[in-house]
């Protein structure tokens, strides 16, 4: 069965885009790559190994996919870090997982975002990506709350595929993205 979200895109989306943009091949139309999720663990690595692999569960949950950890290249003193020290997760997710993912993310964790207005309209690069920044990782319901010793936040770029700027502004709203007014 394929993802809420994909059936959306096909059948809805993709005949408004070619409408609104003018295009006549549905190849041209802006299409999700892939969705690259980056959780920095420096502070919490220098206090404890365990929180580490608790973010990396943490992520594992929230993805459905193992994290890759990455390691510092180079010491740097000023900042009490070791060449080969943990300083961050990151998940690439592609294919249905990505649609999944994304389906969660803008129906069930950025409601619950405490005070949330919106997302902010300037985060496209020039080729139409775009980066959510969220404080919190307790927003998606599959963390245990028990479990928490500390709260990390999250870095999501999505990469789109045949896009600019307003391109990738209408893909995301059309799929659902809260954008501010």
């Amino acid at each position: 069965m394929k993802p809420r979200l994909k059936e959306k895109y096909e059948k809805e989306i993709v005949p408004k885009m070619m409408g609104d943009f003018k295009l006549k091949n549905r190849m041209a139309v802006p299409r999700l790559e892939k969705i690259s999720i980056n959780v920095g663990t420096g502070r919490l690595a220098q206090k404890d190994a365990k929180l580490v692999e608790q973010v990396a569960e943490n992520i594992s949950m929230i993805t459905g996919q193992k994290p890759a950890t990455r390691h510092a290249k180079k010491a740097i003193a000023g900042f009490k870090l070791r060449a080969g020290m943990p300083v961050g997760l990151m998940v690439t997710l592609r294919g249905r997982r990505m649609y999944e993912f994304l389906d969660r993310l803008v129906n069930v964790a950025l409601p619950r975002v405490r005070d949330f207005r919106g997302l902010d309209q300037n985060s496209f690069d020039k080729g139409g990506n775009y980066s959510i920044g969220l404080a919190e990782h307790i927003v998606f319901p599959e963390t245990r709350q028990e479990s928490l010793e500390a709260t990390h936040g999250l870095q999501i770029n999505i990469k789109l595929k045949n896009s600019n700027k307003e391109m990738g502004y209408a893909l995301l709203k059309y799929l659902g993205f809260p954008f501010k007014t």
